[in-house]
């Protein structure tokens, strides 16, 4: 059994409301016939936050709580330190806290989290991004932190993936394509692919691992922006990749998980996080799914979910 953990950064189920939800006002051809035509909103749940799941011949659709009893909006930190451990850290700290872990948060980092439990089991667990030079050479002067996922990663003794990854086919850039690296980063000799490409080689590179995770923080960064022009092309892209993705994935082999540490995107009437629960979206065989969902409700299953699939 292998799984590709597709991280999504800010992404919740929000309302069928096209002036504020990019997700109910774009057409996204591969997700919608993955869900059985349905959009990625909560009405497509029946309006209901708990124990209503979508199953379609290929997928399921779950509500997780990211609140987890804790007052105040969710937030990235413990939010992926969450997903990371199966631990309810916003509630043990008192507090939701973001973007960058503080301290309290990146002990729970540090004392054991998905990628050191599998390694530590003799299973491959990996980033599948490629960072930058500049992305290492800050973190080493002290200018910049890790975020919860790549701190999770290197605690765990796996390295990150380079430029030189990013080269030879091995790795994925952070905005699918490569075009950033090229038009950010100024690094003309990185391949650009089309947003099918990227989603094959997401499903390539998915093979070489029992775990493969991708970090996607561009929806983030657009709920925060509240550009619905912008919101919409970044979902025509990741729709897209999805259908890249969908293509040469072989659901024999394993499990797609497509989730979010907490709402933002489908609420472009609010610069803040939102209050919504995310989306666990899984694609497999359906017994799979049906044993990964059964005690699937909020952000603190995912890893335990995870795990059971090793056992």
């Amino acid at each position: 059994m292998r799984i590709l953990f597709f991280f999504m950064d800010g992404i919740g189920l929000g309302s069928d409301d096209p002036a504020i939800n990019p997700f109910a006002k774009v057409e996204l051809p591969n997700l919608q016939a993955l869900l059985g035509g349905k959009k990625l909103l909560l009405d497509s749940l029946s309006g209901n936050h708990s124990g209503q799941n979508l199953e379609t011949e290929r997928a399921t659709l779950l509500a997780l709580d990211a609140k987890l009893g804790v007052d105040g909006l969710p937030q990235s930190a413990t939010g992926q330190a969450v997903l990371l451990t199966g631990i309810n850290v916003p509630a043990e700290i008192g507090y939701h806290y973001g973007p960058k872990p503080n301290q309290e948060v990146a002990e729970y980092l540090r004392n054991g989290n998905i990628f050191t439990t599998l390694s530590s089991q003799g299973f491959k667990a990996g980033l599948i991004n490629a960072y930058p030079q500049g992305y290492f050479d800050s973190i080493q002067s002290g200018r910049r932190l890790y975020s919860a996922i790549p701190l999770a990663v290197t605690n765990a003794g796996v390295s990150l993936l380079t430029h030189q990854d990013l080269l030879s086919g091995n790795a994925i850039s952070a905005d699918f394509t490569a075009k950033g690296w090229h038009e950010h980063l100024h690094l003309s000799g990185v391949p650009v692919l089309t947003p099918e490409q990227a989603g094959k080689r997401m499903a390539d590179l998915a093979t070489h691992y029992d775990l493969a995770f991708f970090e996607y923080w561009l929806s983030d960064y657009a709920g925060h922006n509240q550009d619905m022009q912008a919101a919409e092309r970044l979902l025509n892209t990741i729709d897209a990749v999805l259908g890249g993705l969908l293509e040469s994935w072989d659901d024999d082999q394993g499990l797609i998980l497509i989730t979010s540490d907490h709402g933002n995107m489908e609420d472009l009437s609010t610069r803040r996080h939102t209050a919504n629960p995310v989306p666990a979206l899984l694609v497999g065989k359906p017994e799979v799914r049906k044993a990964f969902s059964a005690n699937l409700d909020n952000l603190t299953g995912v890893t335990p979910a995870i795990l059971s699939l090793f056992q």
